[in-house]
């Protein structure tokens, strides 16, 4: 769905609430050319509680440390943020939604330094379904290795969500899309696995569950390290500090994505090479069923994540 197609008509902009169609750049704001800047993707979620945010001060936080490398002041507190987001999605009279904080080098100067351009603050909420649509949910989705390989934390920060960084993201989804796959999965300059195009890796292997290490230039996701918690918290065996070699996807059992807008799909296919027997893993399976209980609020358990409107 387009966003002309979508009830949604205002952005929060630099500190003040501004109609949708008038939030907009110059084009030569410096961000546009280089890159220069960084995001956060977190969902609210209509619970039995009402609408909530979803480990909204993880987000920020990271959306904060993300700025770090680039020297980036943001002018804007979390309580600031988190008053706006919330302002926003009663605004656009939501009960569910996707949430877009982003902060960019702006408007000055176009040399690559930007020490002379202003930080740029927005946000913006608007309805989003499951990601990778509703059926994959539930049959999981046939994935490819790209050709594309990850950068490495030795060139460009892989801990910093940097907009710039997801054209790399873009051209291992685009591959997989033109020959007949639902998403990628990317492989480090190691060759090991690091992740998929938005989204962290899962595998599982004799009951026991696996995903790459931080040191295999992945992005440290939100939603990765509470599938990580609810999965201990079942009393399965979590290795979250490892290396996957290519192969190991080919014999695993089961193999499921996570991250903030794919939430928890599974993984059917790779390559054309038969993922367990083909359907979602019943260890997958069970874990997202526990993360829609919970995001769903329909037990009262980890309520600390929650911030609700």
């Amino acid at each position: 769905m387009s966003f002309d197609e979508m009830d949604v008509d205002t952005i929060w902009m630099d500190g003040e609430f501004v109609d949708w169609d008038d939030a907009q750049v110059h084009v030569l704001t410096h961000g546009l050319h280089y890159g220069t800047g960084i995001f956060e993707g977190a969902r609210c979620y209509d619970t039995e509680e009402g609408p909530a945010l979803f480990r909204w001060d993880e987000h920020l936080e990271r959306f904060y440390h993300s700025a770090k490398p680039y020297e980036m002041d943001i002018g804007h507190d979390a309580e600031e943020l988190t008053e706006a987001t919330i302002e926003l999605i009663q605004r656009q009279d939501l009960t569910s939604c996707y949430i877009r904080p982003v902060a960019f080098y702006g408007y000055n100067s176009l040399g690559v330094s930007p020490k002379d351009c202003p930080t740029r603050t927005a946000i913006a909420v608007w309805p989003w379904g499951a990601y990778l649509g509703e059926e994959a949910l539930e049959n999981g989705i046939d994935v490819m290795i790209s050709s594309w390989r990850k950068h490495s934390s030795s060139q460009i920060p892989t801990n910093a969500k940097t907009t710039g960084l997801y054209v790399n993201s873009m051209l291992a989804g685009e591959e997989a899309r033109r020959n007949g796959y639902a998403e990628a999965i990317v492989l480090n300059k190691e060759g090991h696995v690091a992740e998929g195009p938005g989204e962290n890796v899962f595998l599982v292997r004799d009951g026991e569950i696996y995903t790459p290490a931080l040191s295999e230039s992945i992005l440290d996701g939100i939603t990765r390290d509470t599938v990580i918690e609810l999965a201990r918290d079942l009393g399965y065996t979590v290795h979250d500090n490892v290396s996957i070699s290519r192969g190991e996807l080919n014999t695993a059992d089961e193999l499921f994505f996570t991250g903030s807008a794919a939430e928890v799909t599974p993984i059917r296919k790779v390559d054309n090479v038969v993922v367990g027997d083909g359907s979602r893993g019943p260890i997958t399976e069970e874990i997202q069923s526990r993360f829609f209980e919970i995001v769903e609020r329909r037990t009262d358990e980890y309520d600390e994540w929650f911030t609700y409107v």
